[in-house]
């Protein structure tokens, strides 16, 4: 097996960056998940409840992190802010500390978007941990949803999109899945079986399947929603009682490193 895509999203909710290496940290990608929208109360904001987000582009140029949308003129914010507004922000029942990071990227995410919002930022001190239960204890985890990693193949995509064509259904790209690495060779859902991944320098625990809700539903490229695809097809054969309608493997760190598009995977089961 070999890597065949890499992704971060340096904004949770907004569009990723496909990268050709990138050094794996103990919360995850260098910089993937570590700005968030929120709400005024910080409440973190996702494609969930506003699709719109997949159509806000980010970009890193040197220290710096852009946004754009269609009509608007594009907002620059550090990549790593220092100094703003202490908040405390919370992604699903987790809370953590946070930074405000620009007035102006306040105004600029409130007016495209259409309702009042912060940009937050997670600095270096703070701590957020994934489920122990899953990850084992101390695994720490930006904003993600709750692990660092999500990992996809293309052999289970190719299955998926096999079935959905059986259904009438056109085939549907990765990105509705916002991986960060993507695996080519091997099986359909082989990453199942996965209990550790060695890529580059890094490796990689597994700690459960991705349970996909309805972003999974929304054309990356628009912001519509597009449903109820995949989640239909999903629902008759990768439903678990557990884990819900699976698709993808969330992982932690379990040792740093570099990796690269190209690389040799080796999944150890």
């Amino acid at each position: 097996m070999r890597l065949s895509g890499l992704f971060i999203y340096p904004v949770k909710g907004l569009k990723g960056i496909a990268l050709d290496e990138a050094r794996c940290t103990d919360r995850g990608l260098e910089n993937d998940r570590r700005f968030m929208v929120v709400d005024p109360a910080g409440t973190f904001l996702s494609q969930r409840s506003h699709p719109k987000m997949a159509t806000v582009w980010t970009e890193i140029d040197g220290d710096m992190l852009s946004l754009a949308a269609p009509d608007m003129d594009e907002v620059r914010v550090p990549l790593a802010p220092v100094g703003g507004e202490a908040m405390r922000v919370q992604v699903w029942s987790s809370t953590c500390d946070a930074i405000a990071v620009s007035r102006e990227a306040d105004a600029w995410l409130s007016d495209y978007l259409g309702l009042a919002c912060r940009l937050a930022y997670m600095p270096g001190d703070s701590e957020r941990y994934s489920n122990a239960r899953y990850a084992g204890g101390g695994k720490r985890v930006g904003f993600a949803d709750g692990y660092a990693y999500l990992a996809t193949t293309e052999a289970s995509l190719a299955d998926l999109n096999a079935r959905l064509a059986a259904r009438g259904h056109p085939p549907l790209p990765m990105n509705r899945f916002r991986p960060n690495l993507v695996v080519a060779g091997g099986g359909a859902f082989a990453e199942d079986r996965w209990k550790e991944l060695r890529v580059g320098s890094a490796v990689l625990a597994a700690a459960k399947p991705c349970g996909r809700c309805e972003v999974t539903t929304t054309d990356q490229a628009s912001g519509e929603r597009r449903g109820p695809e995949p989640l239909a097809t999903l629902s008759t054969f990768r439903d678990s009682r557990e884990f819900g309608l699976m698709f993808g493997m969330n992982l932690v760190t379990a040792r740093e490193g570099r990796v690269r598009v190209g690389d040799t995977v080796e999944a150890v089961e």
